[in-house]
């Protein structure tokens, strides 16, 4: 693997079989995330951009080829120690209803069974502040909090155990566009501060301009192209076309036109 590729997917092949029929997903797909970048992946209903994020993850195989992470086949992320690497925030947040602010962030220092109580609680408490909000929040329960609250005490937990590599799934959904837009800025601040290299599946074209380095569209069971927004939607094909012009991709090129050439 490459020193600067966080994850190196080559000849990439995932194939469903249900009540004796085979379902392929994707087909010889190929993708390489650079250190440092902010990638966007996009596709329609069907192409497989969540089954692409769990193949990262380790939580699925695929049929054929290869997919490096960190430098170790993603399947060995269930290691001990190695899951501490990939941060993942779920579209909806996923935190524990019967556990409180503190105690989901929390979580995944507590499953270590190695740091004191009041390391594991200190250690929370900076990543509740990291996510903009404040200690007093702590002892809150999830049914206690807004949708953008949500998100910010899942990406808390995301970020407990410091991975260089955080996987989001539709991090803006549900969200009204002030909230989304907060939470963009957030992420922006995030990723620059400490370092992260970001893979993001999202169909928001505000996030999608706003955040991203490079963007990669799946379509015909593959990667179709990879490159800057503007690079993307320069491409021909009727996913970008239909994706990228209707009213809100016209709303985003008006954002593109304001970004520099690189972006």
């Amino acid at each position: 693997m490459s020193d600067t590729a966080v994850v190196e997917i080559e000849g990439l092949s995932s194939v469903f079989r249900t009540d004796g029929h085979e379902a392929v997903v994707h087909r010889n797909l190929d993708l390489r995330i650079e250190t440092g970048e902010l990638m966007s992946i996009v596709g329609g209903s069907g192409s497989g951009k969540t089954v692409l994020l769990r193949q990262m993850l380790g939580l699925e195989r695929p049929a054929r080829g290869r997919v490096q992470v960190l430098g170790r086949p993603a399947s060995e992320l269930g290691a001990p120690g190695a899951a501490s690497r990939v941060g993942m925030l779920f579209q909806h947040g996923a935190l524990f209803s019967a556990f409180s602010v503190l105690e989901n962030i929390a979580f995944p220092l507590r499953e270590l069974r190695t740091l004191p109580a009041d390391l594991v609680r200190d250690a929370a408490l900076v990543k509740l502040r990291m996510v903009g909000l404040d200690p007093v929040h702590a002892h809150k329960m999830p049914a206690d909090l807004s949708g953008g609250m949500v998100k910010r005490v899942a990406l808390a937990r995301a970020l407990a155990m410091d991975p260089p590599l955080l996987l989001l799934d539709e991090p803006t959904a549900g969200l009204d566009p002030d909230s989304a837009d907060d939470f963009c800025e957030l992420l922006r601040s995030l990723h620059q501060e400490l370092g992260l290299t970001v893979v993001m599946v999202t169909h928001d074209l505000d996030t999608i301009f706003e955040l991203s380095t490079r963007v990669a569209v799946l379509a015909e069971q593959r990667v179709i192209v990879c490159g800057t927004p503007r690079e993307v939607m320069a491409f021909s094909h009727p996913f970008i076309h239909e994706f990228f012009q209707g009213e809100r991709g016209q709303r985003a090129q008006t954002l593109l036109q304001d970004l520099p050439q690189g972006g």
